[in-house]
């Protein structure tokens, strides 16, 4: 009887342990199999809390469809939270949680990463990336990612967008979602400002931000509104959309207009947009997706029924004509691919007032987050290394057969490739299966 009680005391060990581990909600974690350019880079990370305010902007909550739009138009100043990742000095030290509110709009949970909370910065000057969440969401869903890429040289601001996190949006409002339609172009911009100016002042950043080599990284309404800003004026029918922004507001980022004209900045040299919503309901036409001005990195899950997929991301990815622009599909993943951190262990009870459990905002059905979380860090380093910092060689991570499937070991006894080699870059055998990864060049 001692072997099968051991066994079982082992077992519920393991289980315990295994719970306990879940319930750090680690976002900086990197599977055996994770890619090379996943790994996080040499520097330390610092990160900070900043609160922003961008004055004289259209009060959208105050404006409504069904009723006539006032006159003046309301504005007010438009109140952003920013959580800032940076490499941090060599000696720095400090918390490493984060305490973030998860898509029911109520629970706080403790999320634990790498970056030390108000550490002092490391010598240097670091390409700007920008994230831009979902709708709803908040600044800590590309936490991974924001990680992972300070530690390699960049500094990364994520972006609380007003009305649209999940305190303000934790069910569908028409209102929070013209909001949504029109704010996220200009709050990524405003904040792309604001970090200028802080390396040309006297601050922790000061002399830290190259803001002249910016990359812009969106998900789903974060993508939507990276494609405008670089770019992808939308169509009449997005001016016109029943639940989008009201009495025509939308009109400023439309194709054509002389104000989506003179939105692109020439600091953006980048964007990466993942599971990018609009497609789907005619937010773009061809004539709006061939104005996006800067290369692109798309990703994706081949059955995102948010987004959609072939009417949707792969159709953006189609229609931006005037770029160079690559789409990495997750086989069979949906919308939560590549972008979330892991779901937090307290979001795994239905949420009455969700009607489901929060867990079903972070999670997929087929791929595991941390996983994604991994190939999404690789190529993202791939990519904004090449277009931010000039390192062309990685290039030869993008440079790849485009269905990872049909990929072929073939390689010498002193370990160089055959000229048979196939097999993804940066992928140990047999890791990279379920990927797509395709280019198309500008005019193409």
């Amino acid at each position: 009887m001692l072997k099968p009680i051991l066994a079982a005391a082992f077992a519920l060990s393991a289980t315990t342990a295994l719970a306990a581990g879940h319930a750090q909600n680690r976002i900086d974690g990197q599977r055996p199999d994770a890619p090379e350019l996943a790994a996080p880079g040499d520097q330390k990370v610092g990160v900070r809390t900043l609160e922003m305010v961008n004055p004289g902007q259209i009060d959208m909550m105050a404006v409504n469809a069904g009723e006539p739009l006032p006159d003046p138009v309301p504005t007010y100043d438009r109140p952003l939270t920013v959580e800032v990742w940076y490499p941090a000095a060599a000696d720095a030290t400090g918390d490493t949680t984060y305490q973030a509110v998860i898509r029911d709009g109520a629970t706080t949970v403790t999320l634990h990463g790498s970056a030390m909370r108000d550490a002092a910065a490391a010598e240097g000057s670091w390409p700007l990336v920008i994230l831009s969440h979902g709708y709803p969401g908040n600044r800590y869903i590309m936490s991974h990612l924001g990680e992972n890429l300070a530690s390699k040289g960049y500094v990364v601001a994520s972006i609380d967008h007003t009305d649209s996190i999940y305190e303000h949006a934790s069910s569908f409002s028409p209102v929070s979602f013209g909001s949504t339609l029109v704010n996220r172009s200009f709050d990524q911009l405003f904040v792309l400002d604001q970090m200028a100016a802080m390396s040309a002042g006297d601050g922790f950043l000061a002399g830290r931000v190259d803001a002249d080599n910016t990359a812009i990284v969106g998900y789903s309404m974060g993508g939507y509104g990276a494609i405008i800003t670089v770019g992808g004026g939308v169509t009449q029918n997005a001016v016109d959309l029943p639940f989008g922004a009201p009495h025509g507001l939308l009109g400023a980022h439309k194709a054509g207009s002389e104000s989506h004209a003179a939105l692109p900045d020439e600091r953006v040299k980048t964007a990466i947009a993942i599971g990018p919503w609009g497609l789907n309901f005619g937010l773009w036409d061809a004539e709006g997706l061939s104005g996006v001005q800067v290369p692109m990195l798309f990703m994706a899950g081949s059955v995102d029924d948010v987004s959609g997929y072939e009417n949707g991301v792969r159709g953006i990815w189609r229609g931006a004509t005037g770029v160079d622009r690559s789409l990495l599909t997750f086989e069979n993943a949906n919308h939560n691919a590549a972008a979330p951190y892991p779901a937090p262990q307290e979001g795994r009870e239905v949420s009455p007032a969700l009607g489901f459990a929060p867990y079903d905002h972070y999670a997929d059905a087929v791929w595991d987050t941390v996983r994604m979380n991994n190939i999404a860090q690789h190529f993202a380093t791939a990519w904004l290394d090449m277009h931010l910092k000039g390192d062309a060689a990685k290039g030869e991570y993008l440079d790849l057969i485009p269905n990872a499937n049909e990929g072929v070991v073939a390689l010498e006894d002193d370990g160089s490739e055959k000229p048979e080699h196939t097999q993804w870059k940066g992928f140990a055998p047999r890791t990279a299966k379920g990927l797509r990864f395709e280019t198309l060049a500008a005019g193409e």
